[in-house]
């Protein structure tokens, strides 16, 4: 698969994962909030399931999307009070869900930093290549008008 493809693959699969969540902010809006996420509930996909207000598959693309957003994972704190579908109280977040979310938004924030380096490398090889091949056509130039 090509480099465009896979592109355009990921794409189309972040648009369908950002429709499910916005199906799930429209049905739940006391829930679900991808601007000022609360923390959910603990066995909120069965919830989900068992209302049948959205299909089964739709409703793991959402929560897989929704609770990987570093918005979501910042929520995460301990002591913070969890929410059920109807936006009540459902439980709080105990320590060690809250550093689950914190090493999560490390290593998100890590691949974020690789990702720029990487970025910023292939950007000076492209400079360097588009310099060398001016050089090469300036040369030309000069050598064809003698």
């Amino acid at each position: 698969m090509s480099e465009q493809t896979s592109d355009r693959a990921r794409n189309k699969n972040r648009a369908a994962n950002q429709a499910a969540v916005e199906l799930l902010e429209t049905n739940y809006p006391k829930a679900f909030n991808a601007a000022e996420p609360k923390p959910l509930k603990i066995g909120i996909q069965e919830e989900l399931v068992a209302d049948e207000k959205v299909s089964r598959g739709k409703i793991k693309r959402a929560l897989a999307t929704y609770v990987r957003n570093p918005r979501y994972l910042q929520s995460i704190v301990e002591g913070a009070e969890r929410v059920d579908l109807s936006g009540e109280a459902a439980g709080t977040v105990n320590a060690s869900e809250a550093e689950h979310a914190k090493a999560k938004l490390a290593e998100y924030k890590q691949r974020r930093v690789e990702r720029q380096k990487e970025q910023r490398k292939q950007q000076r090889v492209a400079e360097k290549e588009e310099r060398i091949s001016n050089k090469l056509e300036a040369l030309l130039a000069k050598t064809n008008k003698h």
